[in-house]
């Protein structure tokens, strides 16, 4: 009896040493000395072949470009070096930012001093290195944008001044197709603000498969209203930035597809019937058809037209409507018979993928069942087979198919539970399959078509590894019913030591916008990780997935419509309430962060859910629908014109009155995706209302607040305020 004692004696003492051995999180630790960053595995530049990959390679001498075997992961050449450039031009750069292939992989068009401008574009210097001359061509002396060979790699097309221009490399010639070309007016070739935000359209021209046409885009934006921002440079005054921004209900640019003629030095506009966005441009397999997008100002009517490239004529291929909105992507697929396309569609309640006809009718579903594809990969044409990705298991995981071209053998090819996805070589032998699970980085494997493993590229066993050695708490996925009954995924990480016999204050975190997630079964990144560290200071840390967000089907995502916000914010007001009723949670502290969409959100729930939520944290906030830009924003509510209650009913703004917890106001002076403008209004509306608020603003800071210690400096408020008010 006295040994059992004695041993439960020592038990008792080991057990709290061990755990005071595991070591705590810190944000200098995340932010500043970027400790728990898992290693990645870089983009892989697939060769044609699709036996061998480039990629770009630090050496003592610069940077390399070096082919690899993809199944030994073995280095078979060096195809270029960035001293390469100073002995062929010593007033060439010292390096390169990027690079990509001619079709025929003779040329490498190479990037140079880039210079962001909005979350995709940028400026550039662009050179082309052939490599079999060893020799090296500056396209242009000043800095242009989208640079881009034709198939034959003898001719580059550019963007420079809002005007569209090719130089063809034999002769050095220069040719400018449009010259009405003028900023914060007229944009030739490439997108304005919000089409490269809001239908992701980088680039606004396109060659035609044999090089002879070049579509392209023309933005007309004189009728948009200017946005200006303030730039502090410790100047005697501030820069002032204006940029043209079409907010909801707002003129938008007007926007026309055209075919430049090389061989007839002409340019045609392409005759389809008037519209109010062109999201995409696409050419067919025969390169005398262009596929243009067009689409209404609802987003709900969608139709894809085929127009010749000499005359601009345009007939219709396909018609997709939806009762509320069609989403834009580029899985259109035109295939080498000339007779078939394949497309992704959400028309029968799920997106899945379909086999078209090339007179526009519907040959067969490719996919079927109450399951979203949320990737689509390509088709093997060689193979008659489909890649894609799907949300087949449940809503928070992925996995990887195929399905051959007439809808049999439809298999998954990952195994693993957690979230897959694919990245294929060319002629889809082989694919990077990338694993992730919640709470444990990333691996990343070669593998077959039929999922064979090739080899290991990086398994992170040494971040998972390391990562155990901290004190962390347990991570577990929950669901609940809301008051409508419909089932809400959520995850929950508890403290070390979690006693449920105590009461914990809970930390929510929430983006919650339509098609979103959060709650997956993934490596959470460094939120994760700082969520974790919350753990450890005794907070229990919950998502939820409300309504309207992704990978469970149309009618989930799509019932917000028209009420942005209504519906999102009830369910996390009830997830909250949910959580209040455990008896190890302490109902009276309970807090909710989100950032952007998740800062609309927190900001909603902190003023509806009042008697709910003690303190919120928004950054980056929406905090008036009308102040947002109109794709977006009238993809889900219409305009405020035609919505007026759906626009006020949701706004934070019109609910500050309402205030009674502790909340946090953060934003960057230089958003040019959501302005200032939103939290400099809430604060007025707020010290109208004489409500007490903190909020933090950051300088010549876009809508992801970094570099220069903004991020360790903002995390650090963050931190404080948590620990000082839930």
């Amino acid at each position: 009896m006295k040994k059992i004692l004695l041993l439960i004696i020592a038990v008792a003492i080991i057990i709290p040493t061990l755990t005071a051995q595991k070591k705590q999180i810190n944000l200098e630790d995340i932010w500043t000395n970027y400790m728990f960053y898992p290693r990645s595995v870089p983009g892989f530049n697939f060769l044609k072949d699709g036996k061998h990959y480039t990629r770009q390679v630090r050496t003592k001498d610069g940077t390399a470009i070096v082919k690899y075997d993809i199944t030994t992961g073995d280095a078979v050449d060096t195809l270029f070096y960035s001293s390469d450039m100073k002995v062929a031009d010593e007033n060439a750069p010292d390096g390169f930012d990027n690079y990509e292939f001619s079709a025929n992989e003779d040329k490498l068009l190479l990037a140079t001093a880039s210079e962001a401008i909005y979350r995709h574009s940028s400026f550039a210097k662009f050179y082309i290195w052939d490599l079999k001359e060893k020799s090296l061509t500056l396209v242009a002396t000043e800095k242009q944008r989208l640079a881009t060979l034709n198939p034959a790699g003898d001719k580059v097309a550019f963007v420079q001044d809002n005007n569209l221009f090719f130089k063809d490399l034999a002769s050095g010639k220069v040719t400018q197709i449009t010259k009405d070309g003028e900023n914060n007016k007229v944009i030739n070739g490439a997108t304005d603000w919000v089409n490269e935000e809001e239908f992701g359209l980088d680039r606004g021209f396109y060659w035609s498969p044999d090089g002879n046409s070049i579509a392209f885009l023309r933005f007309n934006e004189s009728e948009v209203k200017e946005f200006s921002m303030s730039y502090y440079n410790n100047e005697m005054y501030p820069e002032i930035y204006k940029f043209k921004y079409p907010k909801t209900g707002e003129e938008n640019a007007e926007t026309t597809a055209h075919i430049y003629s090389l061989k007839a030095d002409k340019v045609v506009k392409v005759k389809t019937p008037a519209a109010e966005y062109i999201p995409r441009l696409k050419w067919t397999q025969n390169p005398n058809e262009l596929c243009v997008f067009t689409m209404n100002r609802y987003q709900n009517n969608l139709d894809l037209f085929i127009a010749d490239a000499a005359t601009g004529n345009a007939k219709l291929l396909m018609n997709e409507k939806n009762e509320y909105y069609v989403d834009i992507h580029d899985n259109l697929t035109f295939l080498k018979d000339g007779k078939h396309f394949v497309w992704t569609s959400e028309k029968d309640g799920f997106n899945h993928v379909y086999l078209y006809n090339m007179d526009g009718t519907l040959k067969t579903q490719l996919t079927k069942g109450d399951f979203d594809v949320t990737n689509f990969y390509g088709v093997d044409e060689e193979n008659e087979t489909v890649f894609y990705q799907a949300a087949k298991e449940n809503a928070m995981q992925r996995e990887v198919y195929s399905v051959n071209l007439n809808g049999g053998n439809d298999k998954k090819i990952s195994k693993e539970a957690g979230t897959n996805s694919a990245g294929f070589s060319s002629t889809f032998d082989y694919f990077i399959h990338t694993h992730s699970s919640m709470g444990k980085a990333s691996v990343y494997v070669v593998r077959d078509r039929k999922g064979k493993e090739v080899r290991m590229l990086e398994d992170n066993a040494r971040f998972n590894k390391g990562f155990a050695k901290y004190d962390l708490g347990e991570t577990e996925f929950f669901t609940f019913k809301n008051s409508r009954n419909t089932d809400l995924n959520g995850f929950m990480i508890t403290p070390p030591n979690f006693d449920k016999s105590k009461k914990y204050p809970v930390f929510m975190y929430v983006y919650g916008g339509p098609g979103s997630q959060t709650v997956t079964d993934s490596w959470g990144g460094t939120n994760y990780v700082w969520f974790q560290m919350l753990a450890q200071k005794g907070y229990i840390v919950v998502s939820v997935d409300n309504t309207g967000t992704g990978a469970r089907g149309e009618k989930f995502k799509k019932v917000t419509y028209q009420e942005l916000g209504k519906y999102e914010t009830q369910d996390q007001i009830e997830a909250a309430k949910y959580l209040a009723g455990l008896d190890y949670v302490d109902g009276g502290r309970i807090g909710i962060f989100g950032w952007s969409y998740g800062g609309y959100m927190s900001s909603l729930c902190l003023l509806k859910g009042n008697d709910v939520f003690k303190a919120a944290i928004a950054v980056a906030p929406v905090t008036n629908w009308k102040w947002y830009d109109s794709i977006y924003t009238e993809r889900y509510m219409r305009t405020p014109q035609e919505n007026k209650k759906g626009y006020e009913d949701n706004s934070p703004i019109n609910f500050v009155n309402r205030l009674d917890g502790n909340y946090l106001l953060v934003h960057g002076l230089t958003d040019d995706n959501v302005h200032f403008q939103n939290t400099a209004e809430m604060a007025a509306a707020l010290i109208k209302a004489n409500k007490q608020f903190d909020t933090y603003f950051y300088p010549n800071r876009n809508h992801g607040i970094y570099g220069d210690n903004a991020r360790i400096h903002l995390y650090t408020k963050m931190t404080n305020f948590v620990l000082e008010n839930l």
